[in-house]
């Protein structure tokens, strides 16, 4: 029996993306989860400088 040479990386990439519908315009993040990690990191960008605005705004009394 002749063993079956695989075919290399890039092609097996190639294939894969052949296979994929087109990206959508308005669509950004295609993986949810990638979507809700970006969004809960801003979030907590956000509230961890008005937390320390407050802060500031306290001591300076």
């Amino acid at each position: 029996m002749e063993r079956q040479k695989r075919k290399s990386l890039e092609e097996r990439i190639a294939d894969r993306q052949a296979q994929r519908p087109p990206i959508k315009e308005d669509k950004h993040f295609e993986h949810g989860p990638a979507k809700w990690l970006f969004v809960g990191v801003l979030v907590f960008i956000v509230l961890i400088h008005l937390v320390g605005l407050v802060i500031v705004m306290m001591t300076e009394t």
